[in-house]
C-alpha cells in the first residue's frame, strides 16, 4: 500500500517569505504613490513618517484581535471610546454616542438605517415608502444605502455655478415620507459647505432627522479657523436639528484606511442603527455595525494617530493644509481659461473651464487634468451632469489638498500653470455634445470606447485613458454608463494567472 503523507505540521513545513513580500512589492509598482503629495486624490498624507510607523505598530500589537465581541477583547471597547470622546469634543456633541466604522460608506449607511429603522416606528403600518432627500451633490454612498436598504431617494439641484444649495427650496419637500434629509460639510465634488443651519432647523421643525456628511470635512473644519483659514459657516452638533455627523478618520484625521466615526445627538436614533438577535442557538449577537467579526487593526491605528496628534497636532496640520490650499486656489486663479467653482470652504478645490473668455483661449479640465499628470502629479477628472431640473453642472476637476502639498507647492503649481498651456484650446472628448446626450451613443461607435476594452488595454500597458471613460460617462444615459462601469472595474479583478 502506498503511503500517503499526514498534514503539514510545523516541522516539515516553511513559509518563504521573502518571495511573498516580493511578489507583493512588484504588485504594489502598478500603483500610484500614496505617500509624497503627487496624488491629489484618495490619499491623505501628513507628511509625518513617525506617524505612519506609530499607525503600523498599532495595528500589528491588535492583529489578531476581533472586534466583534468587546466584552472578550475590552481594548475594542476602550480605544473606540476614546475616539468617540474625542469626536465629542471636535465636533461640539458633549453627549453625543456613536461607534467607529471601516470607513464612510458605512458610516453613511448605518445614518440611513438608524434613520429608515426610526421612521418605521413612528408609522406602523404605513404603506407608503420611506425616502431620504438630499442635494445633487451628496455622496454617491447614500444612493448606495437607499439602494440597500430599499429607500426612495429625492435628488435636489444645486446651483451649477457655485455648488450651493438652495436650502428653502429643498426643505419644502420634507414631508411625512422623509425618513432622512442629508447635506455635506463640505460636498466632495467642490468643497462646498451645504447650508446646515437652514436645513436642519426646517427638519427639526418637520421632525425629520438630519444628517451632516462630514467624511472628508470633520478632522479639518474643526480647527480650519484656528489654523488661519477664516470662518467656517456653522455645521457641527452645536447646529439645532443636527442629528448625526459622519467623520473620515482615515482621510484628514491621517489614519490608514479604514477608519470613520459615526456620531448620534440622539441616543434612540445611535441604537437603530444596531442588529441583535438572540433567537438562535448560537451566541448572542449585537452588532454596531453592518460586519460582524471585524478586524481591530484600523481601529487600533486611528486611535493611535488620534492621540498622538491630539487637537494641537491637527491644528498645526492644518496650518499647512492653509497655506497649500491658498497658493492652489492663486495658481488657478491666474491660469487663463480655468476656474474655481464656487467658493469652497477647506482643502478640496474643483475646477472648470472658464467660459467668460474667448473659446481659444478656455481650458478643457479633464484634458488639463491629463496635461498635468505627464508632468508628475495625478488630479481627479469628474464628469458633467445634467441635473433634474435642466441645468448642467460642468466637467471639472478635484484637486485633494494635503499637508505634504506645501512641500511640492513651487513644483505643484508650475504643473498646473504648464498642463493649461499644453491643452489651451483644444476642445476635450465628448465637449460637444453636452452632458447626458438625448438617447445617448451606441458603444464602440462614433467614439464612444467600449470600456471593457479600455480596461483590457490599462492592465497590458499599465496606461488608462480616463478622459474617454469620462466622456463615456457623459455621453451615455447614466444607467447605461453606471452598466458599463461595471464591466470596467470587473475587468481589473479578472485573474491574470492560473490560481495556485
Amino acid at each position: 500500500m502506498t503511503h500517503q503523507p499526514g498534514p503539514a505540521t510545523p516541522a516539515d513545513f516553511t513559509v518563504d517569505t521573502d518571495a511573498v513580500l516580493a511578489r507583493l512589492t512588484a504588485y504594489r509598482g502598478h500603483d500610484a504613490p500614496t505617500h509624497g503629495g503627487r496624488v491629489l486624490s484618495y490619499v491623505y498624507d501628513s507628511g509625518l513618517a513617525a506617524l505612519d510607523e506609530l499607525a503600523a505598530r498599532a495595528a500589528r500589537e491588535v492583529q489578531a484581535v476581533n472586534g466583534l465581541d468587546p466584552t472578550t477583547f475590552p481594548s475594542v471597547a476602550l480605544m473606540e471610546g476614546d475616539l468617540v470622546a474625542f469626536g465629542r469634543c471636535i465636533l461640539h456633541g458633549p453627549d453625543a454616542v456613536g461607534s467607529v466604522t471601516s470607513g464612510g460608506t458605512e458610516s453613511c449607511l448605518l445614518a440611513v438605517k438608524a434613520a429608515r429603522d426610526t421612521w418605521r416606528e413612528r408609522h406602523p403600518g404605513s404603506t407608503a415608502r420611506p425616502r431620504i432627500v438630499l442635494p445633487q451633490t451628496a455622496h454617491a454612498a447614500f444612493h448606495k444605502a437607499a439602494h440597500y436598504l430599499d429607500l426612495d431617494v429625492d435628488v435636489f439641484p444645486v446651483d451649477p455655478t457655485t455648488g450651493t444649495l438652495p436650502a428653502g427650496d429643498l426643505t419644502r419637500r420634507l414631508d411625512e415620507a422623509t425618513a432622512l434629509v442629508v447635506v455635506s460639510a463640505p460636498a466632495y465634488p467642490h468643497g462646498v459647505v451645504d447650508p446646515v443651519a437652514d436645513v436642519a432647523g426646517a427638519a427639526q421643525e418637520a421632525g425629520v432627522p438630519c444628517h451632516v456628511d462630514a467624511c472628508v470635512g470633520g478632522l479639518v473644519l474643526p480647527f480650519w479657523e484656528a489654523a488661519g483659514g477664516g470662518p467656517v459657516p456653522p455645521w457641527d452638533f452645536r447646529v439645532p436639528g443636527v442629528s448625526s455627523i459622519s467623520a473620515d478618520l482615515h482621510k484628514y484625521g491621517y489614519a490608514p484606511k479604514g477608519s470613520s466615526l459615526l456620531l448620534f445627538a440622539d441616543r434612540g436614533l445611535d441604537r437603530a442603527r444596531y442588529f441583535a438577535l438572540t433567537g438562535w442557538p448560537g451566541y448572542p449577537v449585537v452588532n454596531p455595525t453592518v460586519l460582524g467579526s471585524r478586524s481591530a487593526t484600523s481601529l487600533a491605528a486611528a486611535w493611535a494617530v488620534t492621540t498622538a496628534l491630539g487637537e494641537q497636532g491637527y491644528v498645526a496640520l492644518t496650518r499647512r493644509l492653509v497655506a497649500a490650499t491658498a497658493a492652489v486656489r492663486a495658481c488657478v486663479d491666474g491660469i487663463v481659461g480655468l476656474r474655481v467653482l464656487g467658493d469652497p470652504v477647506g482643502s478640496l478645490v474643483a475646477v472648470v473651464a472658464d467660459e467668460d473668455v474667448p473659446e481659444a483661449e478656455q481650458v478643457d479640465p479633464h484634458l488639463w487634468a491629463g496635461a498635468v499628470q505627464r508632468r508628475g502629479f495625478v488630479l481627479q477628472g469628474q464628469p458633467a451632469l445634467t441635473q433634474s431640473d435642466g441645468t448642467g453642472i460642468p466637467r471639472s476637476t478635484h484637486l485633494t489638498v494635503t499637508p505634504v502639498t506645501a512641500g511640492l507647492i513651487d513644483e505643484l503649481t508650475e504643473a498646473l500653470a504648464g498642463g493649461a498651456e499644453d491643452v489651451r484650446g483644444q476642445a476635450g472628448a465628448g465637449s460637444g455634445g453636452g452632458p447626458d446626450a438625448a438617447g445617448g451613443g451606441v458603444v464602440g461607435s462614433a467614439g464612444l470606447p467600449d470600456p471593457a476594452e479600455l480596461a483590457r488595454a490599462a492592465r497590458e500597458d499599465g496606461e488608462l485613458d480616463l478622459t474617454a471613460v469620462l466622456a463615456l460617462i457623459e455621453t451615455l444615459p447614466r444607467e447605461v454608463s453606471a452598466r458599463m462601469l461595471v464591466d470596467f472595474m470587473a475587468e481589473f479583478t479578472e485573474p491574470r494567472v492560473e490560481s495556485p
